[in-house]
């Protein structure tokens, strides 16, 4: 192989090499997604939207059993209580002292009442919840009842149809063989009439 032929070969190789870079880095353009793009698909996807749903509704719920808890019940038990609030039950291991309004022994307690106050406002998160959740599977009981009801009124109309349908064709299929067989049977007795009055005919012209 001459040097010309070995400098052509290795000028088609260069150009070979870069046809193949040019089509991966198109490849590569076509597939590349904007971060803001993936972004807008990421949050536009059904899953991120029903979790933000789900989170603001959470709130509104959490608010309002916040509510509860904090302007009816706590309230309730606090004048049951003599006016003791409920996360202020505690027990004083070693009581506050103070010397000159400076605090020289700080108090120990354990405070049970901040416990109970959670206890009770789990009991009511869950019942809450509890009811929502039961209101909501009860009406989903009840569409899904009145659904199949529907469908299965449509699939008795249907059935009564395709009878009504299958009834009135065996009819008309029997009407339309009797009448097969009445032509037939006018056929068969005019051919008959014909064969007696030809019958007839040749026994004439024999005599």
């Amino acid at each position: 192989m001459g040097a010309l032929d070995q400098q052509e070969m290795n000028k088609k190789i260069k150009e070979g090499e870069k046809v193949v870079k040019r089509e991966k880095r198109k490849k590569m353009k076509e597939g590349y997604v904007s971060f803001w793009a993936d972004f807008k698909a990421f949050i536009t996807k059904g899953n991120v939207l029903d979790m933000a749903v789900a989170v603001v509704v959470a709130s509104a719920f959490n608010a309002i059993v916040n509510g509860l808890v904090k302007n009816i019940i706590t309230p309730f038990v606090t004048y049951l209580t003599s006016g003791v609030s409920i996360d202020e039950w505690e027990i004083v291991l070693r009581p506050e002292e103070i010397v000159d309004g400076v605090v020289t022994t700080t108090k120990i307690a354990i405070s049970y009442g901040l416990w109970l106050q959670a206890i009770v406002d789990f009991i009511i998160i869950a019942f809450s919840v509890f009811v929502v959740v039961r209101v909501i599977r009860k009406t989903e009981r009840r569409l899904k009842a009145k659904e199949i009801a529907e469908k299965e009124a449509a699939a008795a109309k249907k059935k009564a149809e395709d009878d009504a349908a299958a009834a009135a064709k065996a009819a008309a299929d029997a009407e339309a063989a009797a009448e097969k067989q009445r032509i037939e049977d006018e056929f068969y007795a005019n051919v008959k009439e014909q064969s007696e009055l030809l019958r007839a005919i040749l026994e004439q012209v024999k005599k």
